[in-house]
């Protein structure tokens, strides 16, 4: 058998990548190639959930993408992190497991992506989820509990973990047991892909084991671009070892390499939007305009308040702390390493007239930013808030015909008049609830963005300086119904237009969930899957989601 040859090639080995390599070769009937550029993940950079800052910020396992200057934040431009390694994101991700709302997936299939309701999906989620609730409530008929991917819950050992959770019904919001289950809204604890103190990404639950199959093989290559004949897509052009080489495909191509390079590798591969195409000497395969269009992300802030007793993680934030954390996880898995510290979460709504959730919280028992740089105050705690369904919408293009060359990254955030209204809100609901009696014991002043800061304006200012992506790129390949003419890839991930060739990650998001997008990447994955191998999808289950009775009336 060719060692360039199998019957399905998949480029990317990510969050769905490595479910598919997983899934396609477990009959032992297919040979099943997987391309990845990234290398090992070894090492406690990336095996270590508290060390989740690092592995993000490292050229080692990043593909160090930027946006270009965005005129609603300033002119800054963002960092766009995708993870370039064995495991993909899932690899460099902050490990917050959420499966979106119910009616996330609704509203997909309204879309056109038929047979991608929720009700569709939910059996996907179950297979995938090894679930272990802790003994602490949740809902385990909505849960699965014998899939390859461990989800759990951190131990919420610190007492500020449960002071917000109190806050929130101090301030009149539900609580949940678990968010990931029949009730999406209220205060509650978060969830995280952590097994046995590692992290567990993709290619722990899925591509590792499967590597040990003779008919799964993983090569390191740059995916240059899809080749093409007489409409079909037959293999993979890629560099290796400084050479260029065709890898074959006797069945399928599929393509699962992040919203950013996937759509980018069908551009290269000359399918797109055609003038863009002609402009970079590209020859048109597949005139598809909505190709790196739909460009969808997630904006946060982190409100930083100050602790009045030394209790929040800022103890350890020193050389002899994170050496003796790193030790003690070293020898034993155990201890504070072995969380995310992301261990309480919120999902609320904005206003009255809003269904479901549309605000996200992260809850942090420590004041630090995403690169590790802890706040000059000292003892403090933080939320991460944004709004989960902005109306702008950017686009990945290409700057070259080039393959080594990055992709144009333009998310267009802050570009509706609705994302300030909604930033703004985020603000003022999270000092509202700061200020609930559970805080009382440990709250000191305001640091982010700080008290001075109360007028539109001032808060527009703040938002425009510090708005962070919560690093959540999707739709740049929606799916949709064949005929639609923005629509990349038809209800079961083929590229219209192409034979052979599939696409399934994040791209075919029609829209982007509610929450972290790990957890439905991983579903594109299992469900494209079934696609690919011709079975029929699982028995959909008509459960219906909480809904808060008081919707319309109210936001709590």
């Amino acid at each position: 058998m060719s060692a360039t040859e199998a019957d399905f090639v998949i480029i990317g080995s990510g969050s769905a990548g490595s479910v598919m390599a997983s899934r396609l070769s477990e009959d032992g009937k297919n040979r099943v190639i997987v391309l990845e550029f990234g290398g090992s993940d070894a090492g406690p950079f990336i095996q270590m959930p508290a060390a989740l800052s690092y592995p993000m910020n490292m050229a080692r396992y990043d593909w160090g993408f930027q946006s270009e200057p965005e005129p609603g934040l300033g002119g800054r431009r963002l960092v766009t992190p995708r993870g370039k390694v064995i495991g993909g994101s899932s690899s460099i991700n902050g490990m917050v497991y959420v499966r979106g709302h119910a009616r996330d997936f609704d509203h997909w299939a309204d879309q056109g992506a038929a047979g991608w309701g929720y009700a569709d999906v939910l059996p996907y989620f179950k297979r995938m989820e090894n679930w272990h609730d802790g003994g602490h409530g949740g809902d385990p008929a909505w849960r699965g509990t014998e899939g390859p991917l461990h989800v759990g819950r951190g131990p919420r050992e610190n007492p500020l973990f449960d002071a917000f959770v109190q806050a929130g019904a101090q301030a009149g919001f539900e609580l949940t047991e678990d968010y990931n289950g029949e009730k999406q809204e209220g205060f509650g604890p978060m969830e995280q892909t952590v097994w046995k103190g590692r992290r567990w990404s993709t290619a722990n639950a899925y591509l590792k084991p499967a590597l040990k199959r003779e008919n799964l093989q993983l090569i390191r290559c740059l995916a240059r671009r899809v080749v093409i004949e007489q409409g079909r897509a037959v293999g993979v052009e890629v560099e290796r070892r400084g050479r260029i080489e065709v890898i074959r495909a006797r069945r399928e191509v599929i393509i699962a390499a992040s919203s950013i390079n996937s759509p980018k590798l069908l551009m290269l591969s000359g399918i797109g939007p055609a003038a863009h195409l002609r402009d970079h000497g590209i020859e048109v395969v597949a005139n598809r305009a909505g190709v790196g269009q739909n460009l969808q992300d997630h904006l946060e802030l982190y409100i930083q308040q100050a602790a009045t007793q030394p209790i929040t993680l800022y103890k350890h934030w020193n050389l002899w702390g994170k050496a003796i954390s790193g030790a003690q996880w070293l020898l034993t898995k155990r201890g504070l390493g072995a969380s995310n510290q992301f261990e309480s979460a919120a999902f609320l709504r904005s206003k009255a007239g809003v269904e479901y959730p549309d605000i996200q919280y992260h809850f942090l028992p420590i004041a630090v930013r995403y690169d590790g740089k802890a706040a000059a105050e000292g003892h403090g705690f933080q939320a991460h808030v944004g709004p989960m369904r902005s109306e702008s919408r950017g686009e990945v293009t290409l700057k070259s015909a080039d393959p080594r060359e990055d992709p144009r990254i333009f998310f267009n955030y802050m570009s509706q008049d609705s994302d300030w209204e909604d930033f703004r809100r985020c603000i003022r609901l999270t000092r509202e609830i700061f200020g609930q009696q559970a805080f009382d014991p440990y709250r000191g002043k305001e640091i982010m963005p700080g008290d001075a800061a109360q007028s539109d304006a001032a808060l527009d200012d703040h938002i425009r300086e510090h708005a962070e992506s919560a690093y959540h790129p999707c739709g740049t390949a929606r799916m949709g119904r064949a005929d639609d003419p923005m629509a990349v890839v038809d209800p079961e991930c083929r590229v219209i237009g192409v034979e052979g060739l599939r696409l399934a990650d994040s791209s075919i998001f029609p829209r982007i969930t509610n929450g972290n997008l790990n957890g439905p990447s991983i579903m594109v994955g299992e469900k494209a899957s079934d696609h690919i191998l011709g079975k029929a999808p699982l028995a959909a289950e008509n459960v219906a989601p909480w809904i808060n009775p008081r919707w319309q009336v109210s936001d709590r």
